[in-house]
């Protein structure tokens, strides 16, 4: 079996919950994955595939993420990555195309990433911490915007790919 990594960052479990779901889906697949807070991953090359996703705060990834793709970029340009990011919320959220932030774009670029989907997210206003976030979860923006079937779809497509590029 084919070991894919399946990262993630986040602080209120939503982009940890997309992660989970992805993985789920290549295993389906036949693939060997393991699901790992950016935070935790130490190094990639044991890795075939990898797959990273950061909650979107502001239009800034997670720095764990960030500091996974910096650490590990060598490593990671030889094999293929896939990129997602969570975080639209409100009315509009599932069809939401977000452009990665500057740092991470060239980044992705380097490594080569494949093109970077995203996602809408989950604003949970009891988990709101700091005055902008209770004002945002307050309105309109509230609630679980993710499309788990796109989510599915998504992860289904790399699983497919995977398969097809790195040799079992």
């Amino acid at each position: 079996m084919t070991a894919v990594l399946v990262a993630y960052a986040g602080k209120t479990g939503g982009t940890r919950e997309i992660a989970e779901v992805i993985a789920e889906v290549l295993r389906d697949h036949g693939l060997s994955v393991r699901v790992l807070d950016a935070a935790e991953v130490t190094a990639v090359q044991e890795y075939a595939a990898v797959v990273l996703g950061s909650a979107l705060y502001f239009h800034r990834w997670r720095p764990e993420a960030v500091r996974l793709l910096e650490r590990n970029a060598e490593a990671l340009a030889g094999r293929p990555v896939w990129l997602f990011h969570s975080g639209p919320c409100g009315p509009g959220a599932g069809t939401a195309r977000v452009s990665l932030p500057a740092r991470v774009a060239l980044l992705a670029a380097r490594i080569d990433a494949e093109r970077t989907e995203t996602f809408g997210g989950r604003l949970d206003p009891a988990k709101a911490r700091g005055v902008v976030a209770r004002l945002v979860a307050s309105g309109q923006r509230a609630g679980d915007f993710r499309d788990w079937d796109r989510i599915r779809a998504w992860a289904s497509d790399i699983g497919r790919r995977v398969r097809i590029r790195v040799p079992l």
